[in-house]
């Protein structure tokens, strides 16, 4: 028994409820891109046109839209030629759809800072320049969206961002109404100022306007419902480090460091600033830990034990267990994978770096709420004795 126009028009329908929008994360039929779904008749029975509507006329993301629509629509029973159509939303359409995904308060505001939020938000310190703190956040992000995790990286380093050439995307951000839609790499949501700027120009800002930049960033942009967000912080103990603290009190301090005394001693100073803005830390991450030799010996090049130190001082220094989550060896493959834009939790996951980063990802990914936004309680004053 065929079926009639109004039961193929039924089953496109449906068909259409699975088709994702690759920005939003959400189907195409909640968000009001699906225009109208016309079944042909008579000489064109069979044959289906749907007319999607994007959200801006410059959606980077079209081609892929119209291919995911195709396919679901030609998998329907009973469908012959398949065609598809497209439209831009007015200003009123994106209007609604920015209030249907964010809300309709006047003002933006940051989801991780909502008493209800689950999100886990890490903030990726270190001391100093130059201990891989960027490579390890982009590889801690990739490795816990591949276990399944929604996730997303804020590129708070507004000088001396690099985020997105790490995780191999040149794409620009997608403005709907008031609302920016982040783009996705390696089903990692990414934002760095760096999308805002034209080529390699510097960011010459003071402390108001970086402080501006990074909660537009926390409240403009739609990151969906995450399980994690990663910030990647500029070296030290900066107005960065403390707007995060201002912005996301919930925020964890993960701290990063190398074997190097010396930079431990710097590194203890970022994981110290938690006293002072009452974060919990996380733990700590040695990185460039040791370099593996042909005959299977280690040349400790940056020394050793340095994230034991910091991991030992911090823990004394907050009244709290402060693990070393892990140890980083060096390996030539997380620069190249660095430059290539693939991290090397996904290009080398059985490299002895990989298997490292990907523990220490699960470790993290496992964590329940635990203490997350709630106060240390401690006393950063000193007592007169």
């Amino acid at each position: 028994m065929s079926s009639t126009p109004t039961d193929l028009h039924a089953a496109v329908r449906a068909a259409l409820t699975k088709v994702v929008d690759p920005e939003l994360r959400k189907p195409i039929t909640e968000v009001g891109m699906v225009k109208s779904v016309d079944i042909g008749a008579d000489d064109h029975k069979g044959s289906v046109h749907v007319e999607i509507y994007l959200t801006t006329s410059a959606c980077p993301k079209k081609s892929e839209i119209i291919e995911r629509v195709k396919q679901a629509v030609v998998d329907v029973p009973g469908t012959g030629t398949v065609t598809v159509g497209l439209d831009v939303m007015n200003d009123e359409q994106r209007a609604e759809l920015r209030k249907l995904l964010r809300g309709d308060s006047r003002e933006p505001v940051i989801p991780f800072a909502q008493p209800g939020s689950l999100t886990r938000v890490y903030a990726v310190a270190s001391g100093k320049g130059g201990v891989g703190k960027s490579s390890v956040t982009v590889n801690l992000a990739a490795a816990m969206a591949a276990r399944g995790l929604s996730v997303g990286v804020l590129d708070a380093d507004i000088y001396g961002h690099s985020v997105p050439r790490m995780m191999g995307t040149a794409e620009r951000p997608t403005q709907v109404d008031s609302m920016i839609l982040p783009p996705i790499a390696h089903d990692v949501k990414v934002i760095s100022i760096a999308m805002f700027t034209q080529g390699n120009v510097p960011v010459v800002w003071r402390g108001p306007m970086l402080h501006r930049a990074l909660q537009q960033f926390l409240a403009d942009v739609y990151w969906g419902d995450l399980d994690v967000l990663l910030l990647d912080l500029p070296p030290g103990t900066g107005d960065i480090a403390i707007s995060v603290s201002q912005l996301i009190p919930g925020a964890e301090i993960l701290v990063v460091t190398t074997p190097q005394l010396a930079a431990a001693e710097v590194a203890e100073r970022a994981g110290a600033i938690a006293l002072q803005t009452r974060q919990r830390i996380v733990g700590v991450v040695e990185n460039m830990s040791g370099l593996t030799l042909p005959d299977g010996s280690t040349l400790n090049l940056f020394g050793e034990g340095g994230g034991k130190v910091v991991a030992d001082s911090l823990s004394k220094s907050v009244g709290a267990d402060v693990p070393l989550l892990g140890q980083v060896p060096i390996d030539p493959a997380l620069v190249d994978a660095g430059d290539t834009g693939v991290p090397l939790v996904l290009s080398a996951p059985e490299s002895a770096a990989g298997k490292a980063l990907n523990e220490i990802a699960a470790s993290l990914a496992s964590r329940k709420r635990g203490l997350v936004g709630m106060a240390l309680n401690l006393d950063t004053v000193a007592r007169q004795g």
